[in-house]
């Protein structure tokens, strides 16, 4: 089973869920910029969660189906057609053969995944299929996918097989959907909710405030590595010689021109620019979906409160997926 690229689109990578247990060695971890959607596009396709899927960016992917596959699609509204159609997301859509599903531009949000049945059949490297583009590893030839390019598919799981069965049964390409409104929002006004970064006391009190209040803008300077922000510039109370350290998805450094930077999925490992914040895990989906000129407004919360959120969301995640495998079981 094989799918092909008729147009790449602006970028289109292959990602999973990060190259995990290698940044000692410097080697990032990339992966899905909205891990959420991910992970959502796999279990309505019958995979593990981490399985290798596409993350398209804005607009202009357009695949050919080579045979009938079962896909999934998730994350920002990127007008999806099937065959000149509006193409239905968050749910498993049965594709047939020399079908062309096309990506337009995004109405809402800034990224869409596709899931295949079975995933993308491409060995792991370092124990992850993401693509690391400036080191050239993982995913196809660790490069964006080009036009001419050929995706094969993997075995099909039960749950797949069930979900294919279904809607050959009601001979149909889709039915049933999940509500994403609990995990995600696509709004290009976000509040943000932070930790202090471990340099908090060290910014003059006049930009603490500033941070907490004022709204800052996403650049065009936004990819998968980073977001630059405009705002009111921020300020150190003096200046002092920081040693590199660790950084992870969410951190929230401040260079000399006081203007922050959001470190995304594509992040070095080290950093050497003072932290004001950190970004909590569960809300990095709905940093992952916003377009350039976004508006974002940073909240403090407290560690505890990070650590609730994140267990309720997983809690709600895995109902979910327990809901998806009943659909299989009852068909």
């Amino acid at each position: 089973m094989s799918v092909k690229v008729i147009h790449p689109g602006l970028l289109t990578t292959i990602q999973d869920l990060g190259r995990v247990g290698s940044q000692k060695f410097g080697v990032i971890v990339s992966g899905a910029m909205d891990p959420f959607s991910l992970r959502m596009a796999n279990l309505l396709v019958g995979n593990a969660e981490g399985e290798g899927a596409l993350e398209i960016t804005l607009f202009g992917t357009t695949l050919q189906f080579e045979s009938d596959q079962l896909v999934a699609i998730t994350g920002g509204d990127l007008q999806p057609t099937i065959d000149g159609e509006k193409a239905p997301m968050w749910r498993p859509i049965l594709i047939r053969k020399g079908t062309i599903l096309k990506f337009k531009s995004a109405i809402t949000g800034c990224r869409a995944y596709v899931a295949f049945a079975g995933g993308i059949d491409i060995p792991d490297v370092m124990g992850s299929k993401s693509t690391y583009l400036r080191a050239a590893i993982g995913g196809l030839q660790g490069r964006a996918l080009q036009k001419g390019d050929e995706l094969t598919c993997g075995h099909y799981s039960k749950i797949a097989m069930s979900f294919v069965q279904q809607l050959e049964r009601l001979n149909s390409h889709f039915s049933w959907s999940v509500n994403y409104t609990e995990f995600i929002s696509f709004e290009q006004t976000q509040t943000i909710r932070v930790l202090r970064g471990s340099e908090f006391e060290r910014f003059d009190q006049s930009s603490q405030q500033a941070f907490f209040s004022l709204p800052y803008t996403l650049t065009t300077q936004a990819d998968r590595m980073g977001y630059r922000l405009e705002g009111k510039p921020i300020q150190l109370s003096e200046k002092f010689e920081l040693l590199s350290e660790g950084v992870t998805y969410g951190t929230i450094q401040v260079p000399s021109n006081g203007q922050p930077i959001i470190l995304m999925a594509d992040r070095q490992t080290t950093g050497g620019y003072p932290k004001i914040g950190q970004v909590i895990s569960v809300d990095l989906p709905r940093l992952a979906q916003l377009q350039p000129k976004a508006a974002i407004l940073f909240k403090e919360v407290p560690l505890k409160q990070a650590e609730t959120e994140l267990i309720k969301k997983e809690i709600n995640l895995n109902e979910l997926a327990m809901g998806i495998h009943m659909k299989a079981l009852h068909h």
